[in-house]
């Protein structure tokens, strides 16, 4: 495979995981809110349709993300909270890199959203030192 296909499937890979990093965090984020979290909770705060939750709701069942009765709330499963927090933290060291950068607060919150799923380890590890460095200066 050429080194532009494997880029390719990089970013077909990276979108795949996006919706349900971005469901996992946002359940996670109604959880600490209230008590319970159902499906009219993520519609309001994804802005989409009760049938759209329902059907990525079930996606993210199926991949062992989220525990979901019938009619019941939503809950995170281990693996469905590990996502959230390593979602949050790569969104918080992003978020912090680009003020540090200069870029204004919101643009740099609307770029965070955008690059927080297709950021790699490496790169965000760089960042971090790159921050610890200047935080040491």
């Amino acid at each position: 495979m050429s080194r532009l296909a494997n880029q390719f499937a990089k970013t077909r890979t990276d979108h795949a995981s996006e919706t349900a990093e971005d469901y996992v965090e946002a359940i996670d984020d109604i959880l600490a809110q209230q008590d319970s979290c159902r499906v009219k909770d993520l519609a309001e705060r994804m802005e989409v349709s009760h049938v759209t939750v329902t059907r990525i709701l079930q996606r993210l069942t199926n991949e062992g993300l989220v525990a979901k009765e019938p009619y019941g709330p939503v809950s995170l499963t281990t693996a469905g909270r590990r996502m959230a927090k390593a979602s949050r933290q790569r969104h918080e060291l992003l978020l912090e890199f680009l003020l540090s950068l200069g870029v204004p607060e919101a643009d740099a919150i609307r770029d965070t959203e955008g690059m927080e799923h297709h950021v790699s380890e490496s790169t965000l590890r760089c960042m971090r030192r790159y921050l610890d460095k200047i935080a040491s200066s």
